[in-house]
């Protein structure tokens, strides 16, 4: 899954991505990077999860888990 982080290091405009932080702790983290994320899981994993419930994710982590679970 180093590829979505990857992902969600560009969208949140950093170098290295501290997996350990929640999405709403990233400066970048707005409504837009929401729907960048999503939109990401959508095309290239097959999930679709609301806002709400990828800001429920205690740490980008357990979301990068969650995508590595249920990938389609």
């Amino acid at each position: 899954m180093q590829h979505l982080e990857n992902q969600i290091a560009e969208i949140f405009e950093v170098e290295s991505l501290d997996t350990t932080r929640n999405f709403a702790d990233f400066d970048e983290w707005d409504s837009l990077a929401a729907l960048s994320i999503l939109a990401i899981l959508d095309s290239d994993y097959g999930l679709n999860l609301t806002q709400k419930e990828l800001e429920e994710f205690p740490t980008v982590a357990d979301f990068i888990s969650y995508t590595e679970s249920n990938a389609k």
